[in-house]
């Protein structure tokens, strides 16, 4: 891991917050300086004030930033890219959900999503060194519609195969290729 050893790794979780057996709860564990964006208790479907909370997670940091997000953590990063300038080294960003496309039975509405400041999705490219790694399964995503984000984005797409959208619910728990991934964005960066 000496590749971090002067960076902070900072997590953005999904909608659904800190997830006890998500492989980023798992993962931040196993790494000595990193963080995650804190759960916000008012206002959990304001696309603000995920975004707000991202931009004050970083303020808090000195140094190298890594951002690591999950489904809509990928969209509160897109989001906050759009609207704020701060040096980040790279970004892995993982089964981003598409939040332009109706979600399934149990999620926010697409009527929700628009008024909650979601939509549309930012499409202008990143100012960081991104990938996207994109499940040819994801029930929150269709893969060519991730693919267009990526390519939008300007990040590097690696295709997963059918992992779901990368959760508990699909298996993951630990996801050791994030590591991987991490190392090959930042030797690239």
């Amino acid at each position: 891991m000496d590749f971090l050893a002067d960076t902070t790794v900072l997590f953005v979780p999904g909608l659904r917050d800190h997830v006890p057996e998500h492989w980023q709860t798992l993962l931040q564990a196993q790494l000595p300086n990193a963080r995650s964006v804190p759960p916000l208790e008012h206002d959990k479907l304001s696309r603000a004030a995920r975004v707000a909370a991202l931009d004050e997670a970083l303020a808090a940091i000195d140094g190298p930033v890594v951002l690591v997000a999950h489904s809509a953590g990928v969209m509160i990063t897109a989001h906050w890219a759009a609207l704020h300038q701060r040096k980040i080294r790279a970004a892995l960003l993982a089964a981003p959900a598409d939040l332009e496309s109706p979600m399934p039975a149990g999620y926010p509405t697409h009527a929700a999503l628009d008024e909650h400041g979601w939509l549309p999705i930012p499409r202008r490219p990143l100012p960081f060194p991104s990938i996207v790694a994109a499940s040819r399964n994801d029930p929150l995503a269709a893969y060519t519609r991730v693919e267009q984000m990526a390519r939008d984005w300007g990040a590097g797409l690696v295709d997963l195969g059918e992992v779901g959208h990368l959760n508990p619910a699909a298996g993951y728990g630990p996801w050791p290729q994030a590591m991987t991934l991490l190392e090959r964005l930042l030797r690239n960066a």
